[in-house]
């Protein structure tokens, strides 16, 4: 921390915008680091003073349970933490979800994905950003990408990367009948400036149109939202979560250079034959994870064989068995 400072305080270091975005991200990184270290001894010393009050004849069951509780918690988020390694892992992540084929089974599915990640930020104490959103019509969504902004963000969705199954009774089908469900989610690492993506004009083919469905004052009568296409790898970017068209080709170009980011990476994985544990890095369109609400209520990891039978919990958004058994997977199959 004190090589971080002195490198902070160098009036020279500003001039260089790269190395001080470094400089910055790890003073952040490290004071991060700090607070938890102090947390984790605070909390100890909590469970310890309670446990001196109990030995005193004093009934401070409940508290030291919440505390050792609460204290179970960081200590886990901190042991995740430690198994991300990649390099975009810290990233905030954009994430895309689209249905699979069966009409308004799969667009309700899609949506339910929506409003399950969003819960999953807002437990995390993420900030959840809608960039685009097209509704279905007559229920669910056609496609919707946002961005979630936190640390380790990329690191800990990139397990959701794949075509995830529903099975349930289906609320549009008046027989009441059982019906399987598909939608597919997509994770890229939001990456700053200081990665070069060249992104030449004549590639690229703009659209606009009108912004529709959620965004409350942000959807307007004009054509202000934005789509852009990358011809050649056929890669998709859109925003109209912002009001003027400006804004949106800007938020969309950002959200393209990430994804021909993870596109580029991927490739040289694949061509080095470095792609991390052919186990467990499912390749999109295949199926990840199955949510089984009907005849029995289960959601099941194929990856990694984690069950879950509180299926309410994890589609409010409690994912933390799915990404944390993903990561303790991936760990152990490294060191084989």
């Amino acid at each position: 921390m004190q090589e971080i400072e002195k490198k902070a305080s160098d009036p020279n270091l500003w001039s260089n915008p790269e190395q001080s975005q470094q400089v910055m991200r790890e003073r952040k990184r490290l004071e991060g680091a700090l607070a938890t270290h102090a947390d984790l001894n605070r909390r100890k010393d909590d469970v310890g003073a309670y446990l001196e009050l109990a030995r005193e004849g004093e009934d401070v069951s409940a508290d030291i349970r919440r505390e050792l509780d609460a204290l179970r918690d960081m200590v886990e988020k901190v042991e995740t933490e430690t198994l991300l390694s990649g390099g975009n892992d810290e990233n905030n992540a954009i994430v895309t979800i689209h249905p699979g084929a069966g009409g308004t089974e799969s667009q309700d599915w899609a949506e339910m994905l929506l409003r399950m990640y969003l819960r999953w930020a807002e437990r995390q104490g993420f900030e959840a950003v809608l960039n685009d959103y097209q509704p279905a019509e007559e229920a669910g969504l056609k496609s919707a990408t946002f961005t979630i902004n936190g640390r380790y963000a990329y690191g800990l969705l990139i397990s959701e990367i794949g075509v995830h199954r529903l099975v349930r009774i289906s609320p549009f089908d008046q027989a009441k009948r059982r019906h399987t469900s598909f939608a597919s989610v997509f994770v890229s690492p939001e990456i700053d400036d200081s990665i070069q993506i060249e992104i030449k004009p004549e590639d690229l083919r703009v659209d606009t149109y009108r912004s529709g469905g959620r965004g409350g004052q942000h959807v307007n009568t004009t054509d202000s939202a934005v789509r852009i296409t990358h011809v050649a790898t056929g890669i998709v970017a859109s925003c109209q979560n912002e009001r003027s068209q400006h804004k949106n080709r800007e938020r969309a170009m950002k959200m393209l250079r990430s994804k021909l980011y993870e596109f580029e990476m991927e490739k040289k994985r694949a061509a080095t034959k470095k792609i991390e544990d052919a186990k467990l890095d499912i390749d999109f369109g295949s199926q990840i994870r199955s949510y089984v609400l009907h005849p029995y209520r289960l959601i099941k990891d194929h990856r990694t064989k984690v069950e879950v039978g509180d299926v309410d919990r994890v589609l409010d958004g409690d994912l933390k068995p799915f990404i944390r058994g993903y990561l303790l997977a991936k760990r152990k199959t490294k060191a084989e």
